[in-house]
């Protein structure tokens, strides 16, 4: 919790610097920019156009309500990315989604990053010594991936090259931000950690993604135990395997006896469940078995 003010104060007080008129911060080489790059704003939404080289313009009206009622809920958890035009006035360049949502509730602002003029070394070097720090949860660590390869343009391996992490340990990271938010929020506040919503995030259903959340929470269990009911979820929905058609062929006691008569001796016969069998004649000396072999050759 404490975190989270110390970020939100943070944040309004760089948008007020943002709204001095005779500190207006256009590119990295003016004067307080480096407090700004990589750094979470409040924004006033008013201030915010949409880009109208924006190609995505239909957006579902019932998965944005959703959206809306989690912000309500739990706010903005991966902030917008808007490009500074003018003075407090803004351009965005993602985050259409969480900005139409917020606008839905009434917010007034909203959480952001801004790009300045010339600012991709900086936001770069901003990022990536943030990466380093240790007190960064996974998902504040994976949101900065997130930003070097959606802003930055970075592949994965460059970005593995830059960071100096293993490219599958940045594709860990950058699945959490799958996960549904109530679930990122709970691994932001520490209630959860990395392990639990890695074992999670294999579940595409996210109502059933949010009762094993739930029962991980409210029992305290371990990432092993998470993963056992992850698994047996999985297992549940794989298709049972086809059981063998039941063959109701079988030896009756007089057939077996017939068997018994013929050889004069007792025959053991076996029926399997698939109709295959075996018939076992036992004999007790050579003289017994050239007997049974003359009656099956006669």
């Amino acid at each position: 919790m404490t975190k989270a003010v110390k970020k939100q104060a943070l944040g309004r007080g760089l948008s007020a610097l943002l709204k001095d008129p005779d500190n207006d911060i256009k590119s990295v080489e003016d004067k307080n920019a480096d407090k700004v790059v990589g750094s979470i704003i409040e924004l006033d939404i008013e201030a915010i156009e949409i880009n109208p080289f924006q190609p995505r313009t239909n957006f579902n009206e019932e998965t944005l309500q959703e959206l809306a009622t989690s912000i309500k809920e739990l706010g903005v958890i991966q902030p917008i990315t808007v490009r500074k035009l003018d003075f407090n006035k803004y351009q965005l360049i993602s985050g259409e989604r969480r900005l139409r949502a917020s606008k839905l509730i009434g917010m007034k602002t909203i959480p952001a990053y801004i790009r300045l003029a010339n600012d991709n070394e900086s936001l770069v070097m901003a990022l990536v010594e943030n990466i380093q720090r240790h007190d960064l949860d996974p998902i504040e660590v994976a949101i900065s991936y997130q930003r070097l390869i959606d802003e930055i343009k970075l592949t994965q391996e460059e970005l593995s090259e830059r960071v100096g992490k293993k490219r599958s340990t940045i594709t860990n990271y950058l699945r959490l931000l799958k996960l549904d938010p109530i679930i990122q929020t709970g691994m932001r506040d520490g209630f959860i950690s990395m392990g639990h919503g890695r074992a999670l995030i294999n579940i595409d259903n996210q109502d059933v993604q949010s009762d094993i959340y739930h029962k991980v929470v409210t029992q305290n269990l371990s990432v092993r135990e998470t993963e056992a009911l992850v698994k047996n979820y999985q297992d549940s929905l794989k298709p049972k395997a086809a059981k063998p058609k039941g063959n109701n062929f079988e030896i009756k006691d007089d057939e077996k006896k017939a068997f018994a008569n013929y050889f004069g001796t007792k025959v053991d016969v076996k029926v399997a469940g698939n109709g295959k069998g075996k018939i076992t004649i036992p004999f007790h000396s050579e003289e017994d078995f050239n007997r049974i072999l003359k009656l099956i050759n006669s």
